[in-house]
């Protein structure tokens, strides 16, 4: 796509997010639901790579089994989309006051008590924009972002992630140093950890039995720092009713100097929390889309 079109890319996602961030959470969260139910009932892109992801990740299951988590997962990605609005435009009160409630409290309390800063890995799992938020308004949060591909969205996009005190930083040698000035200085940090880092930011480990390209950070500075690493996922409730924000422990082995298994214990302790609530993983990423060297892609 030209870069002419661009300018017109950016005003119809502002557009959209403006106009879902002007709908209650009920009414925004059933447009979600609609949009996932023509997910599901058309073909399309989304559909098949989540359908793939599925079948590849949990074979376990029937054949009704994995339509039927499609179909769910898909009505999550709808409800992902029109989120965006609120998790992007609602005043911050607005938007922190819709969580609503909280599991597993004493592994965050825990963690801020030994006064080492704190790792906090957001999967792409529940409403991961809004767990961000609410951790930076609670804490000192240094957060690494990619740079989106439309330029003119990276203003829209840090000022909202920074609304509540966040200091965003990119996936660059400069943000990876802001990251560890972070936890010396006994704040916490937070990473998206299940997305392709790219040729030398990973490691092949398993990922529901499948290899995946997997980020080298998150370990190595669990390893040099010993700050304690949690699992922060911001559960959407039915109906629009909210969230609850979940804190998972992890895999001890995840502070490993062998980085291989530090890596995959990461990926385990994801996998852990994604089979609690499957139907609100983002299957639809392709998070297989890189294979080691002379293996076949995934994804037809």
């Amino acid at each position: 796509m030209g870069t002419g079109s661009k300018p017109m890319r950016y005003f119809l996602i502002r557009t959209s997010l403006k106009f879902f961030s002007l709908l209650p959470l009920p009414i925004n969260h059933a447009l979600g639901y609609l949009i996932g139910i023509l997910f599901y009932l058309i073909p399309n892109k989304t559909k098949k790579v989540s359908s793939t992801n599925i079948s590849l990740c949990l074979p376990e299951l029937s054949d009704m089994q994995r339509r039927q988590l499609t179909r769910d997962s898909l009505i999550e990605t709808g409800k992902s989309i029109t989120e965006m609005g609120p998790a992007w435009f609602y005043p911050a009160n607005k938007l922190l006051s819709k969580i609503v409630g909280f599991e597993n409290e004493q592994i965050l309390e825990q963690a801020i008590a030994k006064q080492q800063g704190i790792i906090f890995m957001t999967p792409h799992l529940g409403c991961w924009e809004i767990a961000g938020l609410y951790i930076a308004n609670r804490q000192p949060l240094t957060s690494l972002y990619r740079p989106p591909r439309i330029p003119s969205l990276e203003n829209l996009i840090t000022q909202a992630r920074q609304r509540t005190g966040a200091n965003l930083v990119p996936t660059t040698i400069s943000g990876v140093k802001a990251l560890f000035a972070a936890l010396a200085k006994a704040e916490t940090i937070g990473i998206l950890p299940d997305q392709d880092p790219g040729d030398d930011g990973g490691i092949f480990t398993p990922f529901f039995g499948q290899d995946a390209n997997t980020m080298k950070l998150i370990p190595k500075l669990a390893h040099k720092t010993g700050a304690p690493v949690i699992l922060v996922v911001a559960k959407r409730k039915p109906f629009g009713q909210g969230y609850i924000m979940s804190y998972h422990e992890v895999d001890e082995k995840i502070y490993s100097s062998n980085l291989l298994e530090a890596a995959t214990a990461m990926n385990h302790s994801i996998e852990n929390c994604v089979r609690e609530n499957p139907k609100q993983y983002q299957w639809s990423y392709k998070r297989f889309k890189r294979q080691p060297e002379g293996k076949p892609s995934l994804y037809k």
